[in-house]
């Protein structure tokens, strides 16, 4: 079906009538979707997944039970808000090298879809109201933190680390995992070393979930000047790196045991972080054997592993 119609206009200079191209109600309606959806794509949701996996079981295990549905809406609510703040702040700030990235040149800025001085008001509005929505429901060191995480992925990490250094995925790995203090702050107004733990285990496990991602666009990163480690370091110090940080993830998913947790947690972290840390293993021997490589099995795995974990806290905190 066609979305556009046209009609003839007359004129009054009695010249033959000039036919004019109107939209259709259709067609109106999937450019005004196609606005939306792009406006939903610069907040990055699959972030936003990433934050629900892990700030409701830490909010679980901070109140030693469920918390209050309202809280959790709040909290919810605002960090969602603010992981997408954090991340159109990202797309306004990238906007030049993402068109140089296959992997990133369609995304709504590359394309025109949004207007740069549009998505900056976008992400400016939702880190407003994602810290006033903290600041009146929750406390204020959820707050703070809520507005130290944006300003620190943005001002800190994609303005400067990204475009300079090649440990900028470590460096900017307080981004990923401060969604786990906000949860806890929120709940108890105070950080516990349950809290740090797991936020040492969402740190340590970005750099074997993004490495491998920084493999397979390898070549996107350094069209770009990206200095990605897989970018500018040899095939071994990038292993090392994956291998090390993996077993890092393990060993701090086990300390948290001891500090209030049962064997239903216990076991899930040792075996599911045995699989995370064999995979690791597993994509690095291929790396360095120089065969068929599979970076995106250890990157789709560690969300897997991830989920994993954070449901055994949040079971272990029910019981």
């Amino acid at each position: 079906m066609s979305m556009i119609t046209e009609r003839p206009v007359s004129n009054s200079a009695g010249q033959p009538p000039v036919r004019t191209v109107t939209e259709t109600p259709a067609a109106s309606r999937r450019d005004i979707r196609a606005v939306v959806s792009a406006y939903v794509s610069l907040t990055k949701p699959r972030i936003v997944e990433l934050l629900l996996v892990t700030t409701v079981p830490a909010m679980m295990l901070a109140q030693g039970g469920m918390p209050s549905l309202w809280l959790m809406a709040v909290v919810l609510v605002g960090g969602s808000l603010a992981a997408g703040a954090a991340s159109v702040l990202n797309c306004y700030i990238d906007r030049d090298i993402d068109q140089l990235m296959r992997r990133t040149k369609r995304r709504p800025l590359p394309t025109h879809i949004v207007s740069p001085r549009s998505a900056l008001t976008f992400g400016l509005v939702l880190a407003a109201i994602s810290v006033t929505l903290m600041a009146a429901f929750t406390n204020w060191l959820a707050a703070g933190l809520t507005l130290a995480a944006i300003a620190y992925y943005d001002l800190v990490y994609t303005l400067w680390l990204k475009r300079t250094t090649p440990q900028n995925t470590f460096w900017g790995g307080a981004c990923g995992a401060a969604p786990v203090l906000i949860g806890w702050a929120a709940v108890t107004g105070s950080l516990a070393p349950a809290a740090w733990a797991l936020f040492a285990v969402v740190f340590f496990w970005q750099m074997p979930h993004f490495y491998p991602l920084a493999m397979k666009y390898k070549a996107d990163y350094a069209r770009a000047g990206i200095p990605m480690l897989p970018v500018v370091a040899s095939t071994r110090r990038v292993n090392a790196e994956i291998i090390g940080f993996a077993w890092l993830t393990l060993l701090s998913s086990l300390v948290v045991w001891p500090l209030g947790m049962s064997a239903i947690y216990g076991v899930t972290a040792l075996v599911s972080g045995g699989v995370f840390v064999y995979e690791a293993h597993k994509l690095c021997r291929q790396v360095a054997r120089g065969g068929a490589v599979r970076p995106m099995r250890l990157f789709h795995w560690s969300y897997v592993y991830l989920t994993i974990l954070f449901a055994a806290v949040a079971v272990d905190a029910l019981i």
